[in-house]
């Protein structure tokens, strides 16, 4: 979820729709969901159960939270590992207690701006119980503490450990890499296809079989380029990108990254470092123009023509002059604040520039997006315990990423 940016307003809409559909197929799906073993297990995890009504409770919720990819799928794979996650912990004597399992439901739901209780009757009416929305939250308290507890003294965090970091970051000297893209959409009808397809081309070991594909699938204006973009500063570029690139070697792919009705995949093809640092920037202004009708033929050449209109944001009033205010929108948001997905085009682009590559409404509505400046940072005293514990954390994922591996590895799991 941390990756995922979601507005209160489209998360009930959601529900909303989800409670209005189930309205019409209540009578049948009861007799139906009767007949076919809601309640049987539908797949043994060691000595844990997980139960077709689990799994449909977990899809709902995915589905609610508008979280990318096959739903039904992620759905088991997230409950298989809620089962190792939670036996692991309660092996040791690690069990959450109901105050922290509370706060940690509130901190979820704090991320939507809905209290406890208005989540609770939000994902009511999607069709997810309180139970299952406790059960996910309580997995993910239990595997953290245990996490905490199994690896937390093997972590130790150097001043050359900061002071690297510090260099990643623009601070003391800079770092530019240089890349290929492939951005491919993915609206929900495609997710599934489009999601084995970028973990088929993340596996590739060529910048001329990455160039391939990117001519091939990408919706990116570097299409044309074979997905081959410029030198970019590493502080230019979204913060939750810059360590999965900097932990690649030249000619690596990063693992498939979903974004908004989209996947995204970037090759490293070089990176250098010098002693001038690069800017940060305090807030980004862009705008963005919406045309009805997805990414088709007709809307692209509209987007050409809208293009060719404007210089600069103040010219898309103009383009939207006479139609419903909704069509454009223009902000200035710290770089934190931006959704992935825009703030990866707004990286590549200089003042003035538009790209076409990004969609919403599951991808009926093609976007029009404007870079319109960036706002340089003001120098601040660096926080060196502050960095510290982000390299802690960073290292803790590492681990825990390793171990769930091995529980797995270990594990009797049975898929009926």
């Amino acid at each position: 979820m941390d990756h995922m940016k979601f507005s209160f307003k489209s998360f009930t809409r959601t529900c909303a729709h989800a409670l209005a559909c189930g309205a019409l197929l209540t009578f049948g799906s009861v007799q139906y969901s009767n007949a076919q073993g809601l309640f049987a297990t539908a797949i043994k995890v060691n000595d844990r159960s997980i139960t077709n009504f689990e799994i449909d409770e977990r899809v709902k919720f995915l589905g609610l939270l508008r979280t990318p990819g096959d739903h039904r799928k992620l759905a088991r794979e997230q409950l298989i590992e809620d089962r190792l996650k939670l036996g692991a912990a309660q092996s040791v004597g690690i069990s959450p207690t109901q105050e922290e399992v509370d706060a940690g439901m509130g901190e979820f739901a704090g991320r939507v701006n809905l209290e406890t209780a208005e989540f609770i009757k939000a994902i009511n009416a999607g069709g997810v119980s309180e139970d299952a929305f406790r059960a996910f939250v309580l997995s993910g308290l239990a595997w953290r503490q245990l996490v905490q507890a199994k690896f937390g003294s093997r972590i130790t965090v150097s001043e050359e450990d900061v002071d690297r970091l510090i260099a990643a970051s623009g601070s003391g000297g800079g770092i530019r890499v240089l890349l290929s893209e492939i951005i491919m959409p993915a609206p929900p009808s495609q997710a599934a296809a489009v999601q084995e397809r970028a973990e088929r081309i993340s596996q590739i070991t060529s910048t001329a079989a990455f160039a391939s594909e990117a001519r091939r699938y990408s919706a990116s204006p570097s299409k044309a380029r074979s997905g081959r973009l410029d030198w970019l500063p590493i502080t230019q570029l979204p913060a939750p990108l810059r360590p999965l690139l900097l932990g690649l070697a030249p000619g690596e792919i990063t693992d498939p990254i979903p974004l908004q009705n989209a996947i995204a995949l970037f090759q490293l093809r070089g990176i250098e470092e010098s002693d001038v640092p690069e800017p940060k920037y305090a807030a980004i202004e862009y705008a963005a123009y919406y045309i009805s009708g997805g990414r088709t033929d007709a809307t692209l050449a509209a987007a050409r023509k809208v293009q060719s209109r404007v210089d600069r944001c103040d010219d898309l009033y103009g383009v939207a002059k006479g139609q419903d205010p909704s069509v454009l929108d223009r902000d200035s948001k710290k770089p934190s604040e931006i959704p992935t997905d825009i703030a990866l085009e707004l990286a590549k682009m200089d003042p003035g520039e538009t790209s076409t590559a990004l969609t919403r409404a599951d991808g009926q509505t093609l976007v029009v997006l404007m870079l319109c400046g960036r706002t340089p940072e003001l120098e601040q005293e660096v926080d060196r315990a502050e960095l510290s514990l982000g390299l802690q954390n960073q290292r803790l994922a590492s681990f825990s990423k390793g171990y769930l591996e091995e529980l797995r590895a270990d594990a009797r799991i049975v898929e009926k």
